[in-house]
Formats: structure tokens, sequence, C-alpha cells
């Protein structure tokens, strides 16, 4: 059995590796659904969608964000440990909260955007213009409006958090709050400014090995 100590050092590891994997399948799946399916007035028409090639470029992210979301529920369990017993349970409440939300928010808009390619048959056959306008902007508004401002929340909360107990250089909590300002007023007009979110989220990851990797070294030294 493995000492108690050495357990709690290898969380942030894995918290840090669920973060870039999070990163990662969720900025591909925003690139492939925005390649996909196009937003605003001037996105391409239903007829478009008849190209198998973009119903192939749906499907893709559609079968990368269960896997997107269910690293992201690691990343909220680990981070928490990162924080350590000191945390703020009014705020890891409310960090914990908006996590589960945006990760159920962001499967809707996926199902959304799973309408919008499932009325686009049979194959060679435009889905109707009705159906087409409703399953896109119910996607785009699932991710941009609500999972973006959950995200939001997340990461202020965490940003607060990390300045309050110093576990969060100044710097990484001074960037989340101008990530959790975009998001918040920015990411629902301005299309692609979600990405913010995903690069945030591989910073706080990259952070968390490299702790984990000098606390590591330091516990190898003292033996």
């Amino acid at each position: 059995m493995r000492p108690k100590g050495q357990r709690v050092l290898e969380t942030p590891r894995a918290a840090g590796l669920a973060g870039v994997a999070f990163a990662l399948l969720f900025t591909a799946a925003i690139v492939l659904i925005r390649l996909g399916i196009p937003q605003g007035a001037e996105a391409v028409t239903a007829r478009g969608f008849t190209d198998s090639a973009r119903r192939d470029t749906v499907r893709a992210a559609l079968a990368l964000v269960p896997f997107a979301g269910i690293f992201f529920l690691w990343f909220i369990g680990v981070v928490r440990a990162h924080l350590g017993a000191g945390e703020d349970k009014f705020l890891t409440t409310v960090l914990i909260g908006s996590g589960l939300v945006f990760t159920a928010t962001l499967f809707g808009a996926a199902a959304a955007a799973s309408a919008v390619l499932a009325v686009a048959h049979p194959t060679g056959t435009a889905p109707a213009p009705a159906y087409w306008d409703f399953g896109r902007h119910l996607a785009y508004t699932l991710l941009t409006e609500y999972a973006m401002r959950m995200a939001a929340v997340f990461v202020s909360s965490l940003s607060v958090i990390g300045l309050r107990l110093g576990v969060l250089p100044r710097p990484l909590t001074i960037l989340g709050f101008l990530t959790a300002l975009v998001l918040l007023f920015v990411a629902s007009d301005v299309p692609w400014s979600e990405l913010v979110f995903p690069a945030w989220s591989l910073l706080i990851s990259v952070y968390i090995l490299l702790v984990g990797d000098r606390a590591r070294g330091r516990t190898a030294a003292d033996a």
C-alpha cells in the first residue's frame, strides 16, 4: 500500500493531464462545429449542408464532446485537490455548480447540433430551412450564451479562491478574471472567442503539473 502522502502528490498530475485533454478536445470540437455549422446571417444556407464533408466534420465534433465533458469533470475534481483543505466552501460550491452546469449545457449544445445533422437526410437532400435555422441557432445559443457564461463563473470563482489562498500565481488569477470577462460579455457576439476558455484551462493544467513535479522532487530529495 502506498503512503498517504504519495497519493496526494499524484493527484495534481492526474488533474493536469485531464485538463490538458479537456482543453485539446474542446478546442477541436469548437473548431469542427464552427467549420461544419457556420454561425450568423452570412452563414451557408441549409442546401450547403448536403455536402458530405461538412456533415462528417460535425459528426467528428460531436464524437469529441462527450470525452471533453468527462475530462472536464476530472479536471474539476482534482483542481479541488490542488486548492487543498483551506478552500472556501461558498466559492467552491459555486465552482462545482458552474462546472456541472457548463458540462450539461455543453452536452445540450452538442445534442442541438446533432439534431441539425439528423434532419439533413436523405443523402443529397437539404434540411428544411426552418429546421436548419432552429437547430443551428439553438446549438450556438446554448454554447455561446449559456455554456460560456457558466464557464465564466467557473473561471472567476477559481481565480478568487486561488488569489485568497495563494495557490495560484497573481498573473494567472488576473488572466482568469480577464478570461471571465470575455466569456461573459464577448463570447456571445464575437465568433471563436469561446476558445479563450480551453486556452485558460490549458494554462491552469500546465501550472498544476509543474507544481506537482516540484512537490514530487522535494519529496524525493527529502527521502
